[in-house]
């Protein structure tokens, strides 16, 4: 497997029904610019930010297997990345549990950097997610 310094990834969740059947979407790219992988996965009955958390947790997991020194990271949701910044606090039980999942992957990379991005900006991620709500679990 190639290792590659620095990538990309743009991430996105959905729920249909909030909370409802969830699922992620993933795109990851690499150093060039280049789509080296898409991922749209079922998560089960979730609300919005949970699935939002879980694209990101699922998209560091793949960074990890890619053994890649630096992230970065593009959401459409604003509220993820203003609590992984520090400007919100994290309230919800569930997104707690969540949101330190995210810092304990974080400590695998020399860097990760967190941006919020429009919806219009994040079109196949979020493509990818709608379409992995619709899938049912394997």
């Amino acid at each position: 497997m190639r290792e590659f310094h620095r990538i990309t990834l743009y991430t996105d969740g959905s729920s249909l029904g909030n909370p409802g059947k969830a699922g992620v979407g993933i795109v990851i790219y690499n150093e060039d610019n280049k789509v080296i992988k898409r991922v749209a996965k079922f998560i089960g009955i979730a609300t919005n930010n949970v699935a939002e958390y879980m694209a990101l947790i699922y998209a560091l997991e793949e960074a990890l297997h890619l053994r890649v020194k630096e992230v970065e990271c593009f959401l459409d949701s604003e509220l993820l990345v203003r609590q992984l910044k520090g400007s919100y606090k994290v309230k919800d039980n569930k997104l707690k549990l969540l949101y330190h999942q995210v810092r304990h992957l974080e400590s695998f990379f020399e860097s990760v950097n967190f941006y919020h991005i429009n919806r219009e900006g994040n079109k196949e991620a979020d493509k990818l997610a709608k379409k992995g709500a619709k899938e049912k679990r394997e």
